[in-house]
């Protein structure tokens, strides 16, 4: 199983405690909840239930019979209660019940939750049961449940988000790539279990891109068209969307004229789209040169699905006139690194947050993020709580960091109005025998080769 550690973790604090639990987990199915709900309940008394979309009626029957011929008790025309009753452990030791996509019994009958809430409590049964129970539905477990539950009285014990994985857990996947190489696969298929899997850690970027994405066998060719399909109606509006975002419009307005929809439509579908974690918001950081930054910007938030509308949905046509070799050569060889660089920006956040938690950062990071300018970008900024500054900039793309590329930094701090305690500068390529002699005079300057990796 692929970098879920931390959540199986953080499963066996809660399985450990004294009595009965509920533990809600959710997240999009590719990224992995059910493998590790797999790897969680071995060498465990367990039983699992998927519950459909049906009836009312029709889930407790089914549920009934499952939990009947599982246990041999009880009668499966029982109420939930009666089911929960009968469900126990026959060697004495604490029973993982799984309740995979829950929320098709919670949506249509409460007694449910009123039934494995008395459970938890001791009413039905004194013996201890972990009630885990997962979904893949986001936007219902984030606004629809705290209503529900909010009338029912009675919450969970923990509600934990699986999402996409770390970069340092990619790197682990794939041991033998450089870190270049980790960035490329990272900026390609992000942290995503399922993907991961499916890589061929012997092959190049081209290779792979070529063989899983390019072609008609692969197994992300059609995975576009399903995450949209399988979560949202009119997915030809999305598309229309997401495409123009990826080619960089990212404001209201410039979605607003690039598809003829309205402002008002526009607004509700990218709604949509953030509840399914497909585009997130961009703030910039906030400093004391706000006039001079952009706001209200979107941009696609899902790793591949960027990689897609930026790459692949354009050019549909030579998609099926090409081969992917051709493809790939065409259309993806000579913007993939600049495209690259918002990732390994983000990788640079992710090592900075792994060097704050071993104190080995020249201050503690209270807010992270990036200033959006009208003129120009800070890549990184890192503040405390009393404000000190560390200011970053990353180098992805270019043969080597020059001085020039800080000189344009220091006036995109001028239109921020922000001042470093620090410096950091990082790169993939090497930096500029100017930039090491400074480093080399000034302390509160360091250097940070990402290409050593």
């Amino acid at each position: 199983m692929i970098g879920r550690n931390t959540k199986l973790h953080q499963l066996m604090q809660y399985y450990q405690q004294e009595g009965s639990q509920i533990f809600v987990l959710y997240g999009r199915k590719e990224h992995g909840i059910r493998e590790m709900v797999r790897e969680f309940c071995k060498d465990k008394p367990s039983f699992y239930y998927h519950a459909p979309e049906t009836s009312a009626l029709a889930q407790r029957q089914r549920m009934g019979r499952e939990i009947t011929s599982a246990f041999q008790a009880g009668e499966p025309e029982g109420s939930y209660e009666a089911l929960f009753q009968n469900a126990a452990s026959q060697d004495g030791g604490k029973l993982v019940v799984v309740i995979d996509e829950f929320q098709n019994i919670l949506k249509k009958d409460m007694e449910f939750w009123d039934a494995i809430v008395k459970r938890r409590e001791g009413q039905l049964c004194p013996e201890p049961m972990f009630l885990l129970l997962c979904s893949t539905s986001i936007p219902w477990i984030e606004q629809e449940m705290p209503k529900a539950l909010g009338a029912a009285g009675k919450k969970p014990d923990r509600v934990a988000k699986c999402g996409e994985l770390r970069f340092l857990d990619l790197v682990r996947q794939f041991p033998d790539y450089t870190l270049r190489e980790s960035v490329e696969v990272f900026g390609v298929i992000g942290g995503v279990p399922e993907y991961m899997r499916q890589w061929e850690k012997g092959r190049d970027i081209r290779a792979n891109i070529c063989t899983h994405i390019l072609s008609e066998d692969g197994f992300l060719y059609h995975k576009a068209w399903e995450i949209l399909r399988s979560h949202l109606r009119e997915p030809a509006v999305y598309q229309a969307i997401l495409e123009v975002m990826a080619s960089g419009k990212r404001k209201l307005n410039d979605l607003y004229q690039a598809t003829g929809f309205s402002r008002a439509k526009i607004s509700v579908y990218i709604k949509n789209l953030m509840e399914f974690d497909v585009v997130e918001k961009v703030c910039s950081f906030e400093t004391g040169g706000w006039q001079n930054a952009q706001k209200g910007l979107y941009q696609i938030a899902d790793t591949f699905l960027n990689f897609w509308f930026r790459f692949v949905y354009p050019y549909l046509s030579d998609l099926f006139r090409l081969s992917p070799e051709e493809f790939y050569d065409c259309h993806i060889a000579r913007e993939l690194e600049g495209y690259l660089k918002r990732y390994f920006i983000k990788v640079c956040m992710e090592y900075l947050q792994l060097q704050d938690m071993v104190g080995r950062l020249p201050l503690h990071i209270h807010k992270m993020g990036s200033w959006i300018g009208k003129k120009g970008n800070i890549d990184i900024i890192v503040q405390n709580s009393v404000r000190e500054n560390l200011i970053c900039l990353c180098n992805w793309s270019e043969a080597e960091m020059t001085f020039e590329m800080c000189q344009q930094m220091f006036e995109s701090m001028e239109q921020a109005k922000i001042g470093a305690n620090f410096y950091y500068l990082f790169t993939a390529k090497g930096f500029e025998d100017s930039l090491v002699k400074m480093a080399a005079e000034d302390e509160r300057i360091l250097l940070v080769d990402m290409g050593n990796g």
